[in-house]
């Protein structure tokens, strides 16, 4: 069997609230903060629901940045909502814009530790830790592109991110 690529793009009409809309004619842009949260040298991903725009793939939590919010504010709100604990937000890793067909998607990615609680399914189909040899074993969205090419390298020179 043929192993599936670890990046996909899917076409999807939803409109997202924290969107930024601009003239006719133009591509809104949705706005979205993702946490980089280590444990034991491994990194937390999350899988998207089945019906929810991109579904059943796989993504660094976090979500869609509301009106008057900063992205680490929203990245608090996020993971509180959709894993039920509480995390403190550091440095941003990487900032990445990608054009899907229905819309472009501006991500920022923050390294994130977490501080209270235990991991709950509220607003994910799963959640798995892995290290970053794994992460070519599961599909992410397109617009993680960038950042799956970076991490593996960056965390090979910087070991101190895998133990925030």
């Amino acid at each position: 069997m043929k192993p599936q690529s670890k990046v996909e793009g899917r076409k999807s009409n939803a409109v997202a609230s924290g969107s930024r809309h601009s003239t006719p004619g133009t591509r809104r842009i949705t706005e979205v903060s993702a946490a980089l949260i280590f444990r034991s040298g491994k990194l937390l991903i999350t899988r998207r629901h089945s019906g929810a725009h991109l579904g059943g793939l796989w993504e660094f939590p976090g979500g869609k940045r509301e009106p008057g919010e900063t992205f680490e504010q929203c990245l608090v709100r996020e993971i509180r909502e959709e894993l039920g604990v509480e995390i403190s937000v550091g440095r941003l890793f990487e900032s990445v814009t990608h054009a899907y067909p229905e819309k472009t998607v501006r991500l920022k990615f923050f390294v994130c530790r977490l501080e209270r609680g235990e991991l709950q399914m509220l607003g994910c189909a799963a959640f798995k830790w892995v290290s970053a040899a794994e992460l070519d074993h599961y599909q992410f969205p397109a617009a993680d592109t960038k950042l799956l090419k970076k991490l593996p390298r960056a965390l090979e020179f910087n070991p101190a991110l895998r133990d925030c």
